[in-house]
């Protein structure tokens, strides 16, 4: 039996719309028509509309094709390259060096307050 996958989030569905926008946008800039922009990513005219409309069950690869043909697949080298959260996880979990302690003088006499004042206690 087959399921479908999932909707998702709204702020991930505006952004894949975004990018379908901007693919649109990119394949008119240089002037290809959509007959030739599928031959050369090898997909159907529907699948290109859906691209272009942002839908979230088009495989990455199909999406890859695309910024191949459009010369922009160089941008993908930029997507998560700076993981701030990562590394911030990362760091609390790198173990901590532990000091040894100090080592207390031999004798046990109490050591002049060099301020004058006692311990806190009155007399």
């Amino acid at each position: 039996m087959k399921t479908s996958p999932s909707l998702p989030f709204p702020a991930v569905a505006r952004k894949l719309r975004a990018f379908g926008q901007r693919l649109r946008a990119a394949r008119l800039r240089r002037e290809i028509s959509t007959i030739q922009f599928c031959e050369r990513i090898n997909v159907s005219r529907d699948t290109l509309h859906r691209m272009e409309k942002g839908d979230w069950s088009i495989a990455i690869g199909t999406y890859m094709r695309a910024l191949r043909v459009l010369g922009l697949d160089d941008d993908l080298d930029t997507l998560a390259a700076d993981d701030v959260l990562g590394r911030k996880l990362q760091d609390l979990q790198l173990p901590t060096r532990k000091l040894r302690g100090v080592r207390k003088a031999a004798s046990t006499a109490p050591v002049d307050d060099p301020s004058g004042g006692s311990d806190g206690a009155s007399s």
